[in-house]
C-alpha cells in the first residue's frame, strides 16, 4: 500500500516576518498616508477659514463650526453612553452559567471568541453610533440656532393661540429632540437585546423561561422608555396638525386644521397621549411584577386605540359629517388658511379692484397721448438683445455679456430712463491660447458697463447705447470699470504678483494692470500655497514662480455664491443685476428668509414657483433656496457685491420680519442696518422677481376672500405660458415703468397677467410698486377682469398677431432667406378702461448672426398694427396718423386742407416717397441715390408750394368785392401774401 502519512515530501517552505527593512518601508508608507488625509482635511478647514476672514465675515465660519461642532459632540456622545449602558448593563445582568442547553453551548464558541475583545469591541460600537449620530445632529445647525435665538411673532395661531415662533422655531426643534429619543432607545433596545442573547437571559429555542428577571426588567424599562417617547409625540402630532399639508380639492398643498382635524384628529391625539402614558407605566411596573402580561395587554390596547380612534373615527367623521355638507363644515378651517396664507406670503395687502378691458372713448385718437403719459414702453427685451451687445459691444473674444441682460433705471437729465445693461465679462473660452498661466493669471477680469435706453432703437434696430465702447464711456459718468467678480466668472484668479494682468485692448495695443484691491487670500504663506494647491486640485500653486510677494487667489467670485457663502441662512434670488453706484459697479442681489412652519399658511415649492421660461433655459436664473419647501417668505435683506474688491455687505430691508431678527441673534454684527442703505443705492434696488413669482402663484388662488368661493374653485386663475416661445413654459415677469389707474406718475414696475384656469382669456393683470424709498413700494395692484365678457389674454393676442393677413404676409418677408423672427417681451399696458399690448419683433439673419429690431406689433380695442417704431405703430392704432394740422402762413392764418388740391396732394405723395427713398439710402449708405432723392423731395416740395400758392392767390381774388378792392391795402396785403409764398426760400431736406 502506498505511504499516505503526513511526512515530509519535500523540502519545508519557511514563511517568516518581513524582513525590517520592509517593516519600516510599510510603516513609513503608512504615517505617510495618515498625514496626508490629515492634511487633506486640514487644507480644506483652513481655506474656509482663509476666503471667510478674507471677507470679513469669520464670525460666521466660527459660529456656523462652533455650533456644529458643539451639536456632533453632545448629541454624539448622548448616543453612545445610552448605548454602550445598555451593552454593559445586559453585560452585567447576564445569568449565572448552568447546565447548557444547545442552543447555549453553540452561543459559548462566540463569547469566548468575543471574550478578549469586549471592551474593544464594546468602545467600537458606541464610537460608531456616537459619530453616525453626532454627524446627523451637526446637519441640524440651523434648528438648533432658530431655538436658542428665536423671536416671537406677536401673532397668534388661531386653533391654539400659540405664537407662531412656537410653530416655525419651537416645533421643529422638538422633533428633531423626539426623533433622536426613537433613535437612542431603539438602538439601546436592539443591542441591549443582542447582549442578553449572548449571554443567556434571554432563550429563544431552549426550555424553561424565555427571559431571567433581570432582562425582563431591562428591556421593559426600555420598551417603556419608547412608549413614553409615543405618548409625548401624540402630544406634539396635536400641535403638528397647524402645519401640516394635506391633499384638499381647493388647493393641492393645503395647510393646517380642517373640519375632522379639529374634531376628530385633535380629540384623538389627545386620548391616545393618555394611553399611551399609562401604557408606559405599566412597562416601567415589571421592575417589581417581573411579568409581561399588563405592558403587552396595555400595547396592543394602544395599537387598536390608534387603529380606531386615529384611523377609523376619523374617516367616519369625514365619510358621514363633512362630505354631505363641506362647504359648511369647511368655511371656518378654510377662511383660517385665507388669511394665514395671506399674511405668511406677503399678499395680504393686494389691493384687487374691478377693471373692465375695454375701454369707452368713442375717439381712440385723444388716447395716443396718454400712452406716453401711461408707461413708458420698453422695446428692447433684455432677453433678446444680448447677443447685438455681444456682436457690437464684445470687442474682444474673451470678453461675454450674460444671456439675459437686466433692466434698472437711471437718472439722465432730471429724468429716469428706463435701461438695458449688461457687463463686459471675462470668457476663458475665448482665449486663444489655453494654459494655467492665462487661465489663471493674465486674463483675470472684464471690463465696463454697456447700457442702453430700453423704450427705443436706432433707424438699424439696434440698441441706442448710453454707455459703450472700451474703455465704457457714457452717461454714467467715472467709475472703476475692471470687473473681477460676476455672473460668469466662475474660475479662479491669482492676481497681485510678480505676473501682470491683461487689462484691455485699445488702437495703441495691449494694456497690463496689476490687482491692487485687498479681495482674496494672500499666497505669500508658504502653509496658504500648499493648503490650496491641495484644496484645489492644482500643485503649481505650490511652485510656481508666477506666484510671489502680494499674490492674492480669488474665488467664490459669482455674486450669489459669495452672499449665499456669508449667509447660509438665506434664499437668494435667481436674478443678480447691476449697477453703477457711487463709481463702482455694484451687484445687487435679493435674498430672503423662509420657513415651513407658519400655521395654516398653504405651502409652495420655490422651485417650481420661480420656474418660467428664462428658468428652462438659464440656470443661472434659478434660485438658490436652503429649504425648497416654505410656508412664509419675506424678502428681508438687499445684499451687494463690490465688481472690483468682492466686498459683501448685507443690508436689512423688512425692518419686522422675526425670521431675519432671530438670524441677527444668531449672526451678530452681519447685517447692516436699513439705514445704511445710501441714497444712489437705493434708487437702483427694485422688488425681486422671484417673490414676485411666488406671490402670483399664490394669488392665483388667494386672490379671493371668500371661503364659499374659495371652495368652489370658480375663480381659480393660472399664470399663462410664455406666449412669444413654444416653450410651455410659464411667462416671466416683466420690469416696465408704467401708471396703473389709481396712480398719478409712472413707476418702475414688475408685471404679469393672469387667465382663467384652463382657458387664454384674460381674467387679470398684477403689478407691483418697485419703485424702492417710496412710500408705495411693494404695493400689489390686481385689476380683475369680468367673467360676463371676454378679453383677449396674450396667447390669443399673439395668435391674433400671426393671423392678420397683412402681418403675416409681412413677417413672412421678412423671413425670406436664412433670416428668422424672434418676438420679445408681450407687454400689456392698462388704459383708458382697456389693455394696450405691444411686442416688438427682431429679425436675425442673412450675414447678421444677432438680432435687430425691425417692427412692432400693437393692439388695442381690437386695432392692431404692425409698424417700424413703436410711434408709427400707435399712431395707426389710435388713428393719429395725419392729426397734426399744418402750419400756418405768415398772416397766421391756416391754409385750406390739401385734399382740396389734387395737384398739391399728389406733390406731397412725391415728397413723401421720395423723402422715404433718401432715409432707406442712408441705411446702406448710398450717397448718390440719397443726393438724387433729395433732389426730387425739393423738387417735389416746391411743386407743393407753388401749387398751394396759386390756390390760395385764386381764392383771394374771386373773394373781392370789386376791382378796385385790389389796389386798396387790404388788397396789398393779399398780393404780398402770396409774393412771399413763392418768393420764400425752398425747404431744407431735413424739413422734409
Amino acid at each position: 500500500m502506498p505511504d499516505r502519512g503526513g511526512g515530509p515530501t519535500g523540502p519545508r517552505i519557511r514563511v517568516g516576518r518581513p524582513s525590517r527593512r520592509v517593516r519600516t518601508l510599510l510603516m513609513t508608507l503608512g504615517v505617510l498616508a495618515v498625514l496626508g488625509m490629515a492634511f487633506t482635511m486640514f487644507a480644506g478647514f483652513w481655506t474656509d477659514w482663509l476666503w471667510y476672514r478674507s471677507v470679513n465675515y469669520s464670525s460666521v465660519f466660527t459660529t456656523t463650526l462652533w455650533t456644529k461642532i458643539g451639536l456632533f459632540f453632545v448629541f454624539g456622545l448622548l448616543m453612545a453612553l445610552a448605548v454602550g449602558f445598555n451593552i454593559w448593563l445586559a453585560h452585567r445582568l447576564r445569568p449565572p452559567l448552568s447546565a447548557m442547553s444547545m442552543e447555549q453551548q453553540s452561543l459559548d464558541r462566540y463569547r469566548m471568541g468575543i471574550a478578549p475583545y469586549k471592551t474593544w469591541l464594546l468602545l467600537g460600537i458606541t464610537a460608531l453610533v456616537g459619530l453616525i449620530a453626532g454627524a446627523s445632529a451637526a446637519g441640524q445647525w440651523r434648528t438648533w440656532l432658530m431655538w436658542v435665538n428665536g423671536v416671537p411673532f406677536h401673532q397668534k395661531d388661531p386653533q391654539f393661540h400659540l405664537d407662531v415662533s412656537f410653530f416655525a422655531f419651537d416645533l421643529p426643534w422638538y422633533r428633531f429632540l423626539l426623533g433622536f429619543g426613537f433613535a437612542a432607545t431603539i438602538l439601546s433596545l436592539i443591542a441591549a437585546a443582542l447582549t442578553h442573547y449572548l449571554y443567556g437571559g434571554l432563550r429563544v429555542t431552549s426550555p424553561g423561561a424565555r427571559a431571567t428577571a433581570a432582562a425582563t426588567g431591562h428591556l421593559s424599562v426600555l420598551l417603556g422608555i419608547f412608549v413614553a417617547l409615543k405618548a409625548v409625540a401624540y402630544w406634539l402630532d396635536r400641535y403638528g396638525l397647524a402645519v401640516k399639508s394635506s391633499d384638499f380639492k381647493a388647493t393641492d398643498n393645503w395647510t393646517g386644521l380642517r373640519y375632522v382635524d379639529a374634531n376628530a384628529y385633535l380629540p384623538a391625539k389627545t386620548i391616545l397621549f393618555c394611553i399611551a402614558v399609562i401604557c408606559a407605566l405599566l412597562f416601567f411596573a415589571t421592575l417589581w411584577r417581573r411579568t409581561w402580561q399588563l405592558p403587552v395587554i396595555g400595547f396592543g390596547l394602544m395599537v387598536l386605540s390608534a387603529i380606531l380612534i386615529g384611523g377609523l373615527y376619523p374617516a367616519i367623521v369625514q365619510k358621514f359629517q363633512v362630505q354631505p355638507n363641506e362647504q359648511a363644515k369647511e368655511a371656518p378651517y378654510v377662511e383660517k388658511n385665507l388669511k394665514a396664507t395671506r399674511e405668511a406670503y406677503g399678499i395680504d395687502g393686494a389691493q384687487v379692484t374691478e377693471y373692465s378691458g375695454t375701454s369707452t372713448t368713442k375717439d381712440k385718437t385723444t388716447l395716443r397721448d396718454d400712452v406716453d403719459a401711461t408707461a413708458s414702453i420698453r422695446v428692447l427685451d433684455p432677453n433678446i438683445v444680448s447677443p447685438t451687445y455681444q456682436q457690437l459691444q464684445q470687442m474682444r473674444k474673451y470678453y461675454a455679456f450674460p444671456t439675459n441682460l437686466d433692466v434698472d433705471r437711471y437718472n439722465v437729465n432730471g429724468a429716469d430712463q428706463d435701461t438695458v445693461i449688461g457687463l463686459r465679462e471675462l470668457n476663458l473660452a475665448g482665449v486663444d491660447k489655453q494654459n494655467w498661466i492665462n487661465n489663471h493669471f493674465r486674463y483675470t477680469h472684464g471690463y465696463g458697463v454697456v447700457a442702453a435706453k430700453g423704450t427705443t432703437a436706432d433707424a438699424e434696430g439696434r440698441p441706442l447705447f448710453t454707455e459703450s465702447n472700451l474703455p465704457s464711456e457714457g452717461d454714467l459718468g467715472t467709475y472703476q470699470q475692471r470687473i473681477y467678480y460676476g455672473e460668469k466668472t466662475t474660475a479662479y484668479s491669482i492676481v497681485g504678483g510678480p505676473q501682470k494682468e491683461i487689462d484691455y485692448s485699445d488702437d495703441a495695443g495691449e494694456k497690463t494692470t496689476s490687482y491692487t484691491g485687498k479681495s482674496g487670500v494672500n499666497l505669500s504663506n508658504p502653509v496658504n500655497r500648499a493648503a490650496y494647491a491641495v484644496a484645489f486640485g492644482e500643485p503649481q500653486i505650490l511652485y510656481s514662480g508666477a506666484i510671489g510677494e502680494g499674490s492674492r487667489i480669488l474665488y467664490n467670485r459669482t455674486p450669489k455664491e459669495r452672499v449665499e457663502a456669508v449667509a447660509p441662512w438665506l434664499t437668494i434670488d435667481g436674478d443678480a443685476y447691476p449697477a453703477v453706484v457711487n463709481h463702482k459697479i455694484q451687484w445687487i442681489v435679493d435674498a430672503y428668509t423662509t420657513t415651513n412652519g407658519y400655521p395654516y399658511a398653504s405651502r409652495t415649492t420655490l422651485g417650481d414657483t420661480t420656474a418660467d421660461s428664462l428658468t428652462a433655459t438659464n440656470d443661472n436664473r434659478a434660485v438658490v433656496a436652503q429649504q425648497n419647501q416654505v410656508n412664509y417668505i419675506r424678502n428681508s435683506v438687499k445684499a451687494t457685491v463690490d465688481a472690483y474688491t468682492g466686498e459683501v455687505k448685507l443690508y436689512q430691508w423688512d425692518t419686522k420680519d422675526p425670521v431675519l431678527k432671530t438670524w441677527m441673534k444668531a449672526f451678530p454684527g452681519t447685517v447692516k442696518s436699513k439705514s445704511s442703505i445710501s441714497a444712489d443705492l437705493m434708487a437702483h434696488l427694485r422688488y425681486p422677481q422671484d417673490l414676485f413669482k411666488v406671490q402670483r402663484e399664490l394669488l392665483t388662488r388667494y386672490h379671493v376672500k371668500d371661503a364659499t368661493t374659495f371652495l368652489s374653485g370658480s375663480e381659480v386663475w393660472q399664470v399663462p405660458d410664455d406666449p412669444s416661445n413654444k416653450s410651455g413654459d410659464a411667462v416671466p415677469p416683466y420690469y416696465l415703468s408704467m401708471k396703473m389707474p389709481d396712480q398719478k406718475a409712472q413707476a418702475f414696475s414688475l408685471t404679469t397677467t393672469f387667465t382663467p384656469n384652463g382657458r387664454d382669456n384674460l381674467s387679470a393683470f398684477m403689478a407691483v410698486d418697485s419703485e424702492a424709498g417710496t412710500p408705495d413700494y411693494g404695493k400689489i395692484r390686481v385689476l380683475k377682469l369680468p367673467t360676463s365678457t371676454t378679453v383677449d389674454g396674450p396667447k390669443q393676442v399673439q395668435s391674433q398677431f400671426n393671423s392678420e393677413q397683412d402681418i403675416a404676409e409681412s413677417i413672412r418677408l421678412l423671413k425670406g432667406g436664412d433670416s428668422d423672427i424672434e418676438y420679445g417681451n408681450l407687454l400689456t399696458v392698462p388704459l383708458d378702461g382697456g389693455l394696450l399690448y405691444v411686442e416688438p419683433v427682431y429679425v436675425r439673419g442673412g450675414g447678421l448672426k444677432y438680432p435687430l429690431l425691425k417692427k412692432v406689433l400693437v393692439t388695442y380695442g381690437g386695432n392692431t398694427a404692425f409698424e417700424d417704431t413703436l410711434d408709427e405703430a400707435l399712431n395707426k392704432v389710435f388713428g393719429a396718423e395725419g392729426a397734426t394740422p399744418p402750419p400756418a402762413d405768415e398772416g397766421g392764418t391756416t391754409p385750406p386742407p390739401t385734399s382740396a388740391n389734387p395737384t398739391v396732394r399728389e406733390a406731397l405723395a412725391d415728397a413723401q416717397e421720395a423723402f422715404t427713398a433718401g432715409q432707406e439710402a442712408l441705411k446702406k449708405p448710398d450717397w448718390d441715390a440719397y443726393a438724387k432723392a433729395q433732389k426730387d423731395l425739393e423738387a417735389a416740395l416746391k411743386r407743393a408750394e407753388d401749387a398751394q400758392a396759386a390756390a390760395d392767390k385764386g381764392a383771394k381774388a374771386s373773394s373781392s368785392p370789386s376791382p378796385t378792392s385790389s389796389a386798396s391795402p387790404s388788397g396789398g396785403s393779399g398780393s404780398g401774401s402770396a409774393g412771399g409764398a413763392s418768393s420764400s426760400p425752398s425747404p431744407s431736406p431735413s424739413s422734409g
